[in-house]
């Protein structure tokens, strides 16, 4: 197979995390009984009005700054006219002319480089309805048609299918930041479709197919893969790649033509008549701009830069918004930054893995974690120990330290009882002790288990051991 630039653009759709949707009072969530969730508005009953919804206005002004893009002065919506029995009444509300915001930018790392990908618009409108197809007949659950649907479209930059994971992956976790999606694939709340073309080095953009039906990122790479090879067949053949939209079928691992690709002028575009323009004041801009969070490639090459942390646990931390949060709360205290990663990504997750619960709701606090921490790092609570102690706290949901004290694990620091204790030993065992003189290390061991073991595991191992090799030479 011959080389070939790879053009790659996407067009990401993600559902708002909004109560109601997006021109109607009705509920706007996932799943629930057919058809519970509709009014007139949304099924698009003659003479009806719609309404925008201030949310999701909000919420996508938000996504618009985050990706750095133009922001619009005066937003219009616009009809989408077209067919299709998911959409009651034969054309959707969404943005054309003048979107949300143009001309953004948004950063991605692959294999430790960074890499910029511009973005063309940001653009509000409505979901369709959900088909479900059962044997020779459909089924149509409106429910889902009205919701708030924010449309991410980006420029051709990206140049292979693991640039365009990534994309996916770095994107998801900035609106799962923001708090304006969830982000799960699976039930349709952050949908992708990829645009992809190739052509001989030099010769620019090739014909493109668009690749539908993903819910997965790593699907998305394994589907624009498949395309990229399909697409290199037919130009070393000699032949040419038609213009259209294709299906990807995970169970065969390839795609399928679906239809031949539309063209703006295909929908017919007009001004939407029943629809005022937005024209976003300074309070409604405050406020956006009052809700931006760091991004989270940036917070992980902050975490990596300044807090001296890993970079697959700054990863860690950043991906997991819980985590996350924990390790922000445990900054303000006297924590070592990469001590707190450390136990976050590592003993913390173990045991919520353990006990098979999720780190929201298994009373572990900033409070309770810091606690713990500064026992084992004073050398209050073996190392060892600290995962019973978490353990118990899960299932418990009790202080750290009323745990220690009520299961008798605090060590002793008390420098007079572990010379006691080092004194009873060297007297008790006078052989031992002579072979240690004599420079055999070995039963040094044995000396410190019989400590241990008077201590009931209460001495401090470290210092008592410096006690007892400073007697013994003593």
């Amino acid at each position: 197979m011959s080389a070939y630039d790879v053009f790659i653009g996407l067009e990401i759709h993600i559902h708002l995390l909004c109560a109601s949707k997006q021109f109607c009072g009705c509920r706007a969530q996932f799943g629930g009984e057919p058809n519970a969730h509709t009014c007139p508005v949304c099924l698009g009953y003659p003479g009806v009005l719609p309404a925008a919804n201030e949310e999701s206005m909000k919420m996508a002004f938000l996504v618009a700054r985050a990706l750095e893009c133009e922001l619009s002065k005066k937003c219009f919506f616009d009809r989408k006219n077209y067919f299709y029995p998911d959409m009651t009444k034969n054309y959707q509300i969404s943005q054309f002319h003048d979107p949300v915001g143009r001309n953004g930018r948004f950063d991605i790392e692959v294999d430790g480089a960074v890499r910029t990908i511009r973005i063309h618009d940001v653009h509000l409108e409505e979901d369709a309805g959900k088909m479900i197809h059962q044997g020779r007949c459909s089924l149509l659950d409106y429910n889902r048609a009205g919701s708030p649907l924010l449309e991410i479209v980006t420029e051709p930059d990206l140049r292979s299918a693991v640039e365009a994971e990534a994309f996916i992956r770095e994107f998801r976790r900035l609106v799962r930041h923001l708090g304006v999606c969830d982000g799960n694939m699976e039930e349709g709340s952050l949908r992708c479709d990829a645009n992809v073309s190739i052509n001989h080095p030099g010769a620019g953009l090739g014909t493109k197919t668009e690749v539908k039906n993903v819910n997965s990122a790593r699907f998305v790479r394994k589907a624009l893969e498949f395309e990229i090879r399909r697409q290199a067949r037919l130009l070393d053949k000699g032949e040419r790649v038609i213009q259209e939209t294709r299906l990807w079928d995970a169970d065969k691992g390839a795609t399928a033509g679906m239809r031949t690709k539309e063209k703006a002028h295909d929908y017919r575009y007009f001004p939407e008549p029943d629809m005022p323009p937005f024209v976003p004041d300074e309070p409604f801009l405050a406020e956006v701009a009052s809700r931006m969070v760091e991004r989270p490639l940036q917070r992980k090459q902050r975490y990596v830069a300044t807090l001296d942390i890993a970079p697959d646990t700054a990863d860690f931390l950043v991906e997991e918004l819980d985590a996350g949060r924990l390790f922000e709360a445990l900054l303000t205290g006297n924590i070592a930054p990469k001590t707190a990663a450390n136990w976050i990504a590592g003993d913390v997750q173990a045991q919520l893995k353990r006990a098979d619960t999720a780190l929201q709701g298994s009373h572990i606090t900033p409070e309770r974690l810091s606690g713990l921490i500064a026992m084992v790092e004073e050398g209050r609570l073996p190392r060892g120990k600290a995962k019973e102690v978490l353990e118990l706290v899960i299932a418990r949901d009790e202080d750290p330290v009323a745990i220690v004290a009520e299961m008798g694990w605090e060590q002793v620091l008390d420098d007079g009882e572990l010379d006691g204790w080092v004194v009873q030993v060297i007297a008790a065992n006078p052989d031992v002790v002579q072979k240690v003189k004599g420079g055999d290390g070995k039963p040094l061991a044995f000396l410190m288990g019989q400590i241990m073991k008077m201590s009931k595991g209460k001495a401090d191992p470290k210092r008592a051991r410096e006690k007892l090799e400073q007697a013994i030479a003593g």
